[in-house]
């Protein structure tokens, strides 16, 4: 009788062990499925902002280029730009697990978004233009959207910090390889990007004769 019972006793200490450790696993597992989803949420809103500037260029080229004697070459950059960025495909709703790819990704962005900025320091040699309404909402549109791409990948860059914090502590990290979580990539700051450029938009002014 007191074997039953010792029995008893053990089988049932088993079983809660077994389901205490289930419930730990199961707890980790959803946590770390949560940050992924959270991350995943986040890289489609900055896919939905830089959609939003790509789809706003042809409309400002198509403007632009109709002004009178306006450099071509801007042009030209800005249209290889947007066609090198639209060559690289990533999952619109899931973010990239490879850094080399987010990396090259990055790189055509910021090469698209250094062309545009050219783009509008060029055009402030050209007063008419900047007087037209279409040019000046779409300027603003674009302004905007600058702005919205700089804050979604803020947001980007905190949910993957959050989501790989969690798959590289205790006891997630233990189970996170299992369940096939990897650490993912941040979006880096360009070079030089704590230096703020210095821009001079007064074009007509003639330069001061040397000193001798």
């Amino acid at each position: 009788m007191k074997r039953n019972v010792v029995v008893l006793g053990c089988l049932g200490v088993v079983v809660l062990a077994v389901l205490f450790v289930g419930g730990l696993v199961a707890l980790s597992y959803n946590g770390m499925v949560g940050r992924a989803q959270g991350v995943d949420q986040a890289w489609a809103q900055v896919q939905n902002v830089y959609q939003r500037r790509a789809d706003l260029i042809p409309n400002l080229v198509a403007t632009v280029s109709g002004a009178a004697n306006f450099e071509k070459s801007t042009l030209t950059e800005i249209t290889a730009a947007r066609a090198s960025v639209g060559q690289i495909k990533l999952d619109p709703n899931q973010a990239p697990a490879d850094p080399a790819r987010l990396a090259q990704f990055q790189q055509a962005q910021d090469h698209l978004s250094s062309a545009l900025s050219r783009l509008l320091v060029v055009v402030e040699r050209y007063p008419e233009l900047k007087a037209t309404a279409n040019f000046r909402d779409l300027q603003a549109q674009l302004e905007g959207t600058e702005n919205r791409i700089t804050v979604e990948r803020q947001k980007f860059n905190e949910a993957v910090q959050g989501y790989n914090t969690t798959v590289k502590t205790f006891p997630n990290v233990m189970l996170a390889g299992l369940f096939g979580f990897q650490a993912k990539p941040y979006f880096t700051a360009k070079e030089g990007a704590d230096t703020p450029p210095a821009v001079r938009f007064d074009f007509d002014a003639k330069p001061a004769p040397a000193k001798p």
